[in-house]
This record gives structure tokens, sequence and C-alpha cells, in this order.
């Protein structure tokens, strides 16, 4: 509906002061539902069966402590305890493209919701138009001069106003709003799994550098023991085919190393991507397994505030909000639009200047009630509510999701610490069993094969305790990630998030 005023003389008059009243009193009616958050899950837990609150021990990579019910830090990732990380995820949340791209894309969504509250609001208008005519001599000059060349100035004063008799531009403005919201938490989610790329980014390069090591440590050892072989061969103590075989298993060891450097490589390279840095830049930061700690407490969330902690929850929330404000939209644009419309203002000939001015104006009203339009009204309504009922969906598909993630994440960090503890048991048992075929092997009492088949179940165990310590470091970052990684708790954060909306830990 649109009202255009033009005169302040509008509202003397008792007739149309009627029609405003009418006008405004109508505004205070909103078609279409009102949004109601989906219920909140109840607290049956993320698995079937209940997990230890104590996980790992001794000295297989330490203990954990899953503590149900504790808040998450917004700097999460300090649970890691590495100074170095800490600030390699703070430069990438600063420098990254991604998380800019996100941000500008917030302040759109804004700008976009704040430029549909202004047709809450009148809007005046102004217009000039300057004319030089001449009039053929045949012709009566419009001019009272009778002149044949004139100037006419006409100026005109326009004040419309828009007032929201059926709720359309406020169910607009709510929908833009939750689009705004929608993309505020598309930011937190952004910034969540940067973050959490970063981390396992680091475990991972710390996890390659453990790997290179154990090989060049290995290869050291294989290399000695050929050296020793050859030395066995030139005093007749030793056959060809044991020096062969330990030169075999010497190419195949080194042979491992490259595509692990390859790795480290690449590796890097993606650090430097994640910190919104090029390749070719030098990223100071490098990292080792022993530089990072695994978090001693991990913080566990109630099942009913996953919901309100998940950023792709809550951004899947505000999608169906805005879905459900369509709704309204579209009701109101089937019904009656009323359109007042007026002008005022002045044409003034060049030679009347400081004189009176020739004033003109017009008022008119009309009433727009669409009849026929073979449904196309009706299907778009069809249509909106269609699209609440696939927010809807996606909402509850996202939730459960969601739930899965945090039971895999609890799932692998309880396995972590049992495959952890085997594999440093079996790193142990072959790092001694390579150790006695060394000693027999320098006191003649077995062959080049013994110590060749041991030092392969050492390395490969020693790679395997290497895996198992990555997952368990990884997979506790993971738990973090799927739980929400404590953005409600960044005092610096974004801003405005949450404004008249509820917070983790409140009630929706």
């Amino acid at each position: 509906m649109i009202i255009s005023v033009r005169r302040a003389s509008f509202f003397r008059y008792p007739a149309r002061l009627v029609i405003m009243a009418l006008a405004l009193a109508l505004a205070g009616c909103v078609v279409g539902p009102n949004f109601m958050h989906p219920a909140v899950p109840g607290e049956a837990g993320y698995v079937q069966h209940p997990l230890p609150s104590q996980i790992g021990g001794g000295t297989a990579g330490g203990r954990q402590t899953l503590t149900l019910d504790q808040d998450i830090p917004a700097q999460w990732w300090t649970l890691f305890h590495s100074p170095v990380l800490n600030e390699l995820v703070e430069a990438a949340l600063k420098r990254n493209p991604d998380i800019d791209a996100a941000r500008a894309a917030l302040r759109q969504a804004r700008e976009l919701s704040a430029a549909q509250r202004g047709f809450y609001y009148p809007n005046v208008s102004g217009e000039l138009n300057p004319a030089r005519q001449k009039i053929s001599s045949t012709l009566a000059s419009p001019a009272a001069s009778a002149a044949s060349y004139y100037t006419l100035n006409t100026s005109q004063l326009t004040v419309s106003f828009v007032p929201d008799v059926f709720g359309a531009n406020r169910r607009q403005v709510e929908s833009l709003d939750a689009q705004a919201e929608s993309q505020q938490f598309q930011l937190e989610a952004a910034k969540l799994t940067l973050a959490s790329n970063v981390v396992v980014a680091a475990i991972q390069e710390a996890s390659l550098r453990a790997q290179i090591d154990a090989t060049r440590r290995l290869i050291e050892t294989q290399r000695k023991v050929l050296a020793s072989f050859r030395r066995q061969l030139e005093l007749g103590q030793a056959a060809q085919t044991d020096v062969m075989a330990q030169e075999a298993q010497l190419a195949q060891t080194e042979a491992a190393l490259p595509p692990l450097e390859k790795q480290l490589a690449q590796q890097r390279d993606l650090i430097a991507a994640l910190a919104g840095r090029f390749p070719a830049e030098e990223i100071a930061a490098k990292f080792k397994l022993d530089s990072l700690k695994l978090p001693a407490h991990l913080p566990v969330s109630l099942p009913s505030k996953l919901v309100q902690q998940r950023p792709d929850i809550r951004e899947a929330d505000a999608q169906l909000h805005a879905a459900s404000a369509q709704i309204g939209v579209a009701i109101a644009n089937r019904l009656p639009n009323i359109q007042i419309l007026g002008t005022l203002g002045a044409a003034t000939y060049f030679q009347n200047i400081g004189q009176a001015s020739t004033n003109f104006w017009s008022i008119g009203a009309g009433l727009t009630q669409p009849i026929f339009d073979a449904g196309t009204l009706k299907h778009r309504q069809r249509a909106a509510e269609a699209a609440y009922e696939e927010a809807a969906a996606q909402y509850r598909s996202t939730v459960i999701t969601a739930f899965q993630n945090v039971a895999d994440a609890l799932h692998a960090i309880v396995s972590d610490a049992d495959e952890l503890r085997t594999a440093q048991n079996a790193e142990n048992v072959a790092r001694h069993s390579l150790d006695v075929a060394q000693k027999r092997l320098a006191l003649g009492d077995v062959g080049s094969l013994i110590v060749i088949t041991a030092e392969q179940t050492w390395l490969q165990a020693l790679l395997n305790r290497i895996t198992a310590q990555t997952n368990r470091l990884s997979d506790s970052a993971g738990l973090l990630q799927a739980l929400g990684g404590g953005w409600w708790n960044d005092v610096n954060g974004e801003g405005e998030l949450g404004k008249g909306k509820s917070s983790p830990g409140k009630s929706k």
C-alpha cells in the first residue's frame, strides 16, 4: 500500500484525517504465522551407553576427563597449551580471506535489513525543472508579458508514506533480520571451521615430522648395520646374501622418506593458505608432537544446550525463521492495497521572479484488490509454505548431524585412548626386540634376517604409535568443534550477535 502526501494542509480536512486514522489503525494488523523456535531436545544423551568420565592414563599419552555441562572457552585451542599454535590461529582469524568474505556478507545482510526498515517512515523528495522556451510568433504566448522567449521554473515537493496495513513490511523486515542472523552464524561457523582446520593441520604437521624423524633414525640404524655387515664380509664372517638383504632393506626405508617430506611440504602450504598467506611466504610456526599437550579436561555440553551452541544449528533456526516470515509476506500480497496520491508545486516564469508564484496541487485515492491473477499469488503463498517445510526438515537434519558429530567424537576419544595404549606397548616390545637382535647379531648368534625383521616391526610399531597419538589430539579438537567451539564467550566478537535473541545457556 502506498500513500503519497504532498500538501501540509492535507491534515486540516476531517475526512482526510479519518482516512489517515483508519490507515494507522489497520497498520497494527500483521498477517501470517508468528515464528516459534523448534523444541529443544531432551537430556537423553549423545550415546546409547554411558561413557567413562576418565579416559586413558599411565604413560600412554596422559589421562583425559570428560566434564559434563562445563562451558567451552572462546579460544578453545588454548587447551593444547601451545603458544605457537595460539598465535597461528589468531593470525589466521585476522588474515584469512574467507573470514573477511563472511564479515562482508554479514554487513550486507544487516544493511539490507536496515534498508527495508526505511519503508516504515515517510520519504521526502524535491524536484526542480527549469526550461527555456520560444513560442512561435503565430501562436499566443502563455507568458503574462506575451513575450516569445521566456523561462519556466517548475518546482515540486513530494512526501510519500507507506503504512504497513497488513504487516507485509514488518514480515519482510522480520525475514531480513533472520537472514542477517543466519549470516552471523555463518560467520561464526566459518571462524570455528578455520580454527579447527588450523589446529588439525598443526597436529598433522607434527605427526609428519615425527614420522620423518623415525624414518631417518631407522635409516641411520640400518646404515650402521650395513657397514657392520660389509666389514664382516671382508673378514669372511658374513655372506654376500646378508649384505644384499640389508642393502635392499635400507633402500626400501630410504624410499619411504621422500613421500613423507612431500606431505610435510604440502602441509606447510596448507597452513600458509589457512593463515591467509601465499605458499612462498615463510610461516615461522613449526610443530612437533611433544609441543602439543593433550587437553586434560574436555568439556561436554548438555544435549539441550547443543542446539544453542552449534553455529550451523543456529543458522538453520534463523533460516527457518526467515521462511516463516515470508509466508506472512505472501499472505499480505493477496490483500487490498490502498493508494493515496498527491502533488504540490509551483510554476514560475522568469519574468515573474520575485512575484507571487503560480501554485498547483492534486490529490486522489484508490483501493486495489487482486481479483483474478490465474492463481499466481495463491501459488506463491503455497510456495512460501513449502519453503518453510523444507527449512524445517533441514533444521531437523542439521540437529541430527550435530548430535552424530558429538557422538562420533566421544566414541573416537575413548577408542583413541585404547589404541594409543596398545600402540605404545607394541612399540616398547618391538624396540626391545630390535635391541636384543642387534646385540645377538654382534655376537654372531643370529643372522641378518632376524635383525631386518626386527627393524621392520619396530618401524611399523613406531609409526602406529605416532598415528594413534595424532588421532587422539585431532579427535580432541574434533569434539570441541562438534560442541560449537565457545563462540558465545568471545568478548571481542563481531557485535550485536544475539541482540534481542537468546544466548547459549538461556532458554529460547
